[in-house]
């Protein structure tokens, strides 16, 4: 009976004593929230004083792994570790790799039989495609024209914005999220070119050093010269159409149409002196000949007197009506 009581003293020595180590070690800086790009590494610190037994790492609550004092207990390749020493403390660094987005969330440390423990929060971003659709681009120089920019499947929205490589008169952009798609955006870069070039569409990511950017060749062009002459020809015939129309109209009602004129030859009988004495004893002569055929006869109306020319073709006649 006494020889089991004083075992008894003894046990409560030794719990004590593992009471009394587990608590003379603690966890004195615990791990930084981060974040990371889908597909990257993730390093998470946990410094720790001296004496430890055992080193847990969970990810929202899971275990995925444990570090002892002589190797790591690795149960999943994506999870490792790596431990230092640092002015007598110890710290144990886990490393995620290919950070996927479901590893987002609580990163704890922890020591066993303790309930100590420092956590932190892990953020995956998504750098997704960057696109200009229509590539290269040939505009009209002094035209405004429109550039597009896509940002597709990103996590979060990137920052877009231009580098102009050639010269311009104005320029400007307006940049938002897709219609109905949250994980994608647009720019639209509206610029007048004078000059040849390169325009490059910048995204970067909120929150990191990373960037991605697409670059074009922008050609710029004179205005068709071929439109410009065809616009000058229908422009001529345009104003030809209507002089001609207005010499129609004009001569209307005080030609002959029943002769054929010859213009050149009328202009010179304009500017004739009036006809000698020869010329009118020839048409008082002509006037007293018998009748003649039906084509050298010229009827006039009743009460107005009428004045013939004789030109030198005798087939070419232009009636005037003296009123």
């Amino acid at each position: 009976m006494d020889s089991s009581w004083k075992g008894i003293p003894a046990v409560l020595v030794v719990l004590a004593g593992l009471a009394a180590s587990g608590s003379s070690y603690q966890i004195i800086e615990g791990p930084k929230n981060a974040t990371v790009l889908k597909g990257s590494e993730a390093r998470f610190n946990c410094t720790v004083s001296q004496g430890w037994r055992l080193i847990m790492w969970s990810l929202n609550g899971t275990v995925v792994l444990s570090i002892t004092p002589t190797e790591p207990i690795i149960t999943n390749d994506r999870f490792t570790s790596a431990s230092y020493e640092e002015g007598g403390n110890s710290i144990s660094e886990m490393i995620i790799h290919d950070v996927q987005l479901g590893d987002a969330g609580i990163i704890k440390c922890s020591l066993q039989n303790s309930d100590r423990d420092a956590s932190a929060f892990l953020s995956v971003q998504v750098m997704g495609e960057l696109l200009i659709p229509r590539g290269n681009l040939v505009v009209t120089e002094d035209e405004s024209c429109n550039v597009t920019c896509h940002a597709l499947g990103w996590i979060p929205l990137p920052n877009i914005s231009w580098e102009i490589g050639v010269l311009v008169s104005q320029s400007s952009h307006y940049s938002g999220p897709e219609p109905n798609n949250l994980q994608s955006a647009v720019s639209v870069l509206t610029l007048t070119p004078q000059g040849n070039g390169t325009l490059t569409c910048v995204a970067n990511m909120k929150e990191l050093l990373a960037h991605k950017s697409v670059t074009v060749n922008l050609t710029v062009v004179q205005p068709s010269m071929e439109s410009s002459y065809q616009s000058q020809i229908r422009n001529s015939a345009s104003v030809k159409t209507k002089k001609e129309t207005s010499e129609i109209n004009l001569k209307g009602g005080s030609e002959n149409n029943a002769y054929s004129l010859d213009e050149p030859r009328t202009a010179k009988l304009a500017s004739l002196p009036p006809e000698s004495s020869e010329s009118s004893a020839l048409e008082q002569h002509r006037n007293r000949q018998p009748h003649q055929g039906r084509d050298h006869q010229w009827p006039g109306p009743v009460g107005r007197p009428q004045v013939s020319f004789i030109m030198t073709s005798p087939r070419t006649v232009r009636n005037v009506t003296l009123v």
